[in-house]
């Protein structure tokens, strides 16, 4: 009698746990049954993905990288990245509003050494809370680690902050806000804090609208924010370890396997294009070549984001929680060589898979489209532009020997 023989795991899951496996299969069915089939919908009305992540909250996912300790799943960023580049697959909005959620969460988990984030995280595990960041600001040019509003001090002990956020994504359905600002009214420009305020706290006025190109259901208009918080919301790290140790790489890595994952997708409806072609010819159609030439690109894409999740999770896991090497040089420029390439890649693999599919895969009514696909594939560029990043690795590169880099 032959024995059942179970098949192999996917090289990316190996490293993961039976049961972060489990929960990695469960994102895949939600992307494939819920995600997947609201895509078009919330492509099309610009709205948020929820029902994508009324399931993932079901599943207790939104605080999936909560410790344990916490009653979390303390889920690894290989982990989530897999959830991510699953979503990405089905429907790039929800990915990326998971992505951007996890990384508010793990900036908590790895920097909120407080009672009150304790008690937070806790929360977030019992009611599911989706956090928004407010990171942008009208004035600063884009540059995540200048601040212009500061935290001030109110006659009662409490704090106030006033920030006009250019890009505020999925604001309105956002249960919380983590807020970048200036330490305090004397503090300079680049003295930074982070404040974790409540939806109840704040006053939003809506700044413009979101009809937006692509990434649509990510919700992203301007806000204007006012909030009133408690002295114990304001994070104790420094916003600079916050940035260079957590919120920096996750966005990276995050993002890049949210991207990873419309890659996958566009090459995918290449290949089913390709194959339907090659069975009316009795034949390999001539788009076949240009079909391997762009899963090479894919390749490289998918080694690359996935290498990076494996050195993250490595990395933190020093007795130092990474902190060394995170605050490198090095690993600073590595981590923006990841977001740059693959922002230019997933929006380069797109064209080439329209290419091969065609009139087919220009079309919106096509099994074989890929038109929004490309059209969610040019925000990567966007969010932190690409030339801000390459000039500051630029001028790095003038003053560090290649080997250090």
């Amino acid at each position: 009698m032959n024995a059942i023989v179970k098949p192999a795991l996917p090289a990316s899951l190996v490293s993961l746990s039976p049961a972060a496996v489990a929960r990695v299969e469960r994102v895949r069915d939600i992307a494939r049954q819920v995600a997947g089939p609201a895509a078009e919908a919330v492509d099309r009305d610009a709205r948020f993905p929820h029902e994508a992540i009324d399931a993932l909250k079901a599943e207790r996912l939104l605080s999936a990288h909560v410790p344990e300790r916490f009653d979390g799943l303390g889920a690894s960023i290989t982990e989530l990245g897999q959830m991510c580049e699953a979503l990405g697959q089905r429907c790039a909005s929800a990915a990326m509003v998971f992505a951007m959620h996890q990384v508010q969460v793990a900036c908590l988990v790895r920097h909120g050494s407080a009672p009150f984030f304790e008690t937070y995280l806790q929360e977030l595990v019992r009611d599911q809370r989706l956090i928004a960041s407010v990171t942008s600001e009208a004035g600063v040019g884009g540059s995540v680690r200048t601040s212009i509003c500061p935290i001030e001090s109110e006659a009662d002990g409490s704090c106030r902050v006033r920030k006009e956020g250019t890009v505020v994504s999925y604001g309105d359905a956002a249960d919380d806000f983590l807020i970048t600002v200036r330490r305090n009214v004397k503090s300079v420009a680049g003295d930074q804090a982070m404040v974790l305020a409540h939806k109840p706290q704040c006053e939003m006025q809506l700044v413009g609208s979101w009809d937006a190109m692509g990434m649509r259901g990510t919700c992203s208009p301007g806000y204007t924010l006012t909030a009133r918080f408690g002295p114990e919301q304001v994070v104790p790290a420094p916003f600079a370890d916050i940035n260079a140790h957590t919120m920096v790489p996750w966005a990276h890595i995050l993002w890049s396997s949210a991207w990873l994952g419309i890659a996958t997708d566009a090459v995918a409806r290449a290949r089913a294009f390709v194959r339907d072609t090659g069975r009316r010819m009795a034949a390999t159609p001539p788009t076949a070549t240009r079909l391997s030439d762009v899963s090479t690109h894919l390749q490289l894409m998918r080694v690359h984001v996935h290498e990076w999740r494996r050195r993250y999770d490595q990395m933190t896991a020093a007795p130092d929680g990474g902190a060394q090497e995170l605050s490198s040089v090095a690993c600073a420029v590595q981590l923006n060589h990841l977001k740059l390439a693959s922002s230019e890649l997933v929006a380069e693999i797109c064209t080439k898979a329209l290419r091969i599919a065609g009139t087919t895969g220009y079309r919106n009514d096509s099994p074989y489209s890929i038109a929004r696909h490309l059209r969610d594939a040019h925000s990567a560029a966007l969010m932190i532009g690409n030339e801000r990043i390459h000039a500051a690795n630029g001028a790095l590169h003038m003053v560090y020997r290649d080997d250090a880099l």
